[in-house]
């Protein structure tokens, strides 16, 4: 079986761009990475700057590198999965897409959920065990753009629920294959987060849910991490015993408003309020973002961070992503 990596964090923490650059690192040495979406939103489409995606596997990326491999991608729609499904398990065939004709297959999928859901992860499960005609697996990892962290335990679980109300028959046995690859050595759930406090809180409430679920829980990904260009003591410097230093420093740069000697450096002076204002909040920011990472230490897992690209993700900018989670080892 090869490996399923599951991406989940809260909105607005970058897992769809993650789980893009987690593809493309995986994608190395020749092997084949398959990304799946499961929520409908084109985003892998938008990450790499192209086409909206079908409901069919296509070639999107190869990685870097000489050997590089290639990312498949997915977009899985649940009503077509409910036609394959009938088709696998009923063999209804042309009665299928009558149903769908009918608006049945929308209706069921609409009112039930929990259905929507055992057919996503039930297709993205069936990626991860088929093989080719030579008997070896068609992809060695799949990459799944999961929903977010707060109701993804519910999601990956769903089909243990299934299972339980189908006592026996293809329902009960397509939702049990399910869930033996999602609670498999296999799999691993991935959260991404952000050192803010809600994102952080967030997944140390997520963990605590996959790991009473029986659920496999992988890494965490800080995502959007910026450098640390003051301290705190520096600012207190700053602010207590250096002003008039720093005010001749800048009238030195030339920041002297065109004046020169003592006129020059009391208008340098008056720069300095708003520069120490930046640097008090700068220095607010990194302390509170250590008391979150320290947070996220106390879980005892992989942690891996990616650093905020102040120009946006482009599809260069994703490349690098990919190149700096490589380089902080296997995920």
């Amino acid at each position: 079986m090869s490996r399923l990596h599951v991406v989940s964090g809260k909105g607005g923490t970058g897992k769809t761009t993650v789980a893009a650059a987690l593809a493309l690192a995986l994608a190395t040495e020749g092997r084949r990475t398959l990304l799946v979406e499961v929520e409908g939103r084109q985003g892998i489409a938008q990450v790499f700057e192209t086409e909206a995606l079908p409901y069919e596997e296509r070639k999107i990326a190869v990685a870097p590198g000489p050997d590089g491999g290639g990312v498949y991608a997915l977009a899985i729609d649940a009503e077509r999965a409910l036609l394959d499904y009938l088709q696998m398990f009923y063999k209804l065939g042309g009665a299928g897409r009558a149903l769908k004709k009918l608006g049945a297959i929308d209706f069921a999928t609409t009112i039930a959920p929990g259905l929507r859901d055992v057919l996503l992860t039930g297709k993205a499960c069936e990626a991860v065990r088929r093989k080719d005609k030579r008997g070896r697996f068609v992809y060695d990892a799949v990459v799944m753009d999961a929903p977010p962290t707060g109701r993804i335990t519910r999601f990956l679980n769903v089909n243990d629920e299934v299972a339980g109300l189908a006592k026996i028959g293809p329902i009960h046995n397509q939702a049990q294959a399910v869930m033996r690859v999602l609670k498999s050595p296999e799999t691993a759930v991935h959260l991404v987060t952000l050192l803010e406090e809600m994102p952080v809180q967030e997944t140390v409430d997520g963990i605590a849910e996959l790991r009473a679920a029986g659920l496999p829980v992988g890494g965490i990904v800080i995502n959007m991490t910026r450098p640390e260009v003051l301290d705190t003591g520096e600012v207190d410097i700053a602010a207590n015993g250096a002003r008039r230093g720093i005010a001749e420093a800048l009238a030195e740069a030339g920041l002297h408003g065109g004046r020169r000697g003592a006129a020059g450096v009391k208008w340098a002076d008056g720069l300095i309020a708003p520069l120490l204002e930046e640097a008090r909040e700068h220095a607010q920011r990194v302390d509170l973002e250590r008391a979150e990472h320290a947070e996220l230490a106390g879980l005892d897992l992989p942690t891996y961070e990616l650093e905020l690209l102040p120009e946006g993700v482009d599809l260069a900018g994703l490349y690098r992503l990919a190149r700096d989670l490589r380089k902080q080892g296997p995920i």
